[in-house]
């Protein structure tokens, strides 16, 4: 007897989306309703935030419509979900209802002359092959690539490409269809700057069920490892490799404990400082020189798209994970920004107990992972006046609410979501232990 929502849901998305579409079977939600936050030992010592009543899997733009549809009717709430692959508990339900799976919705739609159309589970690493066969590549993808286009545009901010092209809501997105929380919900076209508003709003607004998004022509790609003495040495070489023309697509440098934490590699020799890049072709003899210059070594150039998919895993969240994974319980992080991690490297780490520091650069500016010796959040917090100090830019990655525009994400789902059943708990501004906004 259907004498529940979820139960009615569930009756309703069976003939929707066939038996195989939907699970209310404990392992099935439970599976649905977990991400990658255990990065954080912040949210792990909060885990579990919620547990999901009902999972169903859409396969298609439209049916991720029908389906949003049918829980407004029934007013369950609504959690979408990629991959999973967050590290922030976005994706975790945390007021149960349906998760809604979007990884089986997978069609890519249309490669035309710089775009490329995929519905939302789509991963980044098929989009890429599928614009590479049209001699193309995407501009950015996320370090882990096989997260969906629209988890990447939802939960994502930038990745392998960010060095030239900046994040995912600087002119990346080139058109969506979004679904809004309606009970007649239905594919909603947006274009251009109205499709940015959906981006980075862990589907609080409206879920994004189709993407198209920008390609640019395919470049001749090389792996190239180099290591140092020392960190320092490959910090000088941070700036001068993001202004070599053609860009690169990733420069990553690491000291040797976070190195020694990464798989190994041929070109990552034990207990020393890597620097490990995505580097057009032509720009490899100059790489090299600059490499030697600065007293280091080049230890591999490699080409195909494996070798590049490779250091791209290698590279964002992925060096602080491999951490955690050799000194489990013990390492937390924070996102930097800013010349201070170059310029001021000693004074950073210092910040933290343990502090080391995983650079990248991104669209001209130094960012990175600061890690540190996890003790309390209250430790973590307290550090953050004095990373203003020195003048870096920092995220906190110790909270999943929206903090991209939330204010404009607000005002959207006041129209969008007039029964607040899109991803709950997401939508407003934290405080901390000590009363003040955290960014």
């Amino acid at each position: 007897m259907n004498d529940t929502p979820i139960a009615a849901l569930a009756a309703e998305l069976r003939e929707l989306l066939g038996e195989r579409g939907i699970s209310v079977e404990l392992p099935a939600l439970e599976r649905a309703s977990a991400d990658g936050s255990y990065l954080s030992p912040v949210i792990r010592e909060q885990l579990p935030l919620g547990v999901a009543e009902i999972v169903a899997w859409p396969t298609s733009a439209e049916l991720i419509a029908l389906t949003v549809a049918a829980a407004v009717r029934h007013g369950v709430p609504i959690t979408p979900r990629g991959k999973g692959t967050g590290n922030y508990g976005q994706a975790i339900p945390m007021s149960g209802g349906l998760v809604l799976d979007l990884s089986k919705a997978r069609t890519i739609a249309e490669v035309g002359d710089g775009f490329v159309t995929a519905d939302a589970g789509a991963s980044l690493s098929a989009i890429e092959q599928a614009a590479n066969r049209a001699g193309q590549q995407v501009l950015m993808y996320p370090s882990t690539a096989n997260s969906t286009i629209g988890g990447f545009l939802s939960g994502g901010s930038g990745g392998t490409g960010s060095i030239k092209h900046g994040s995912n809501s600087d002119g990346f997105v080139l058109a969506l269809d979004v679904v809004h929380a309606v009970p007649d919900a239905q594919l909603v076209h947006v274009d251009g700057e109205a499709a940015q508003p959906y981006v980075h709003n862990y589907g609080t607004a409206g879920i994004i069920a189709r993407a198209t998004v920008a390609l640019e022509p395919l470049q001749d790609w090389r792996g190239f490892y180099a290591s140092f003495d020392n960190f320092e040495q490959a910090l000088s070489l941070i700036r001068p490799f993001a202004d070599l023309e053609p860009t690169p697509r990733l420069v990553s440098a690491d000291q040797p404990m976070l190195a020694n934490a990464l798989p190994r590699e041929p070109g990552i020799p034990a207990d020393r400082s890597s620097l490990r890049a995505i580097l057009d072709a032509a720009t490899v003899a100059e790489a090299t020189r600059l490499v030697e210059a600065a007293g280091g070594r080049v230890e591999a150039v490699l080409e195909g798209a494996q070798a590049t998919m490779k250091i791209s895993m290698m590279s964002y969240n992925h060096p602080i994970e491999w951490l955690q994974k050799s000194y489990p319980d013990t390492y937390f992080h924070i996102e930097v920004s800013g010349d201070a991690l170059v310029d001021r490297i000693e004074e950073l780490q210092a910040v933290y107990p343990g502090g080391m520091l995983h650079i990248e650069s991104q669209h001209g500016r130094p960012i990175g992972m600061l890690a540190g010796v996890y003790s309390s959040a209250e430790e973590v917090y307290a550090g953050f006046d004095e990373l203003t100090a020195l003048g870096v830019s920092f995220h906190n990655p110790h909270q999943w609410y929206v903090d991209f525009h939330p204010e404009r994400t607000a005002a959207l789902a006041a129209t969008t979501d007039p029964l607040g059943l899109l991803n709950p708990g997401k939508l407003r501004q934290p405080t901390v232990a000590t009363g003040r906004k955290v960014s």
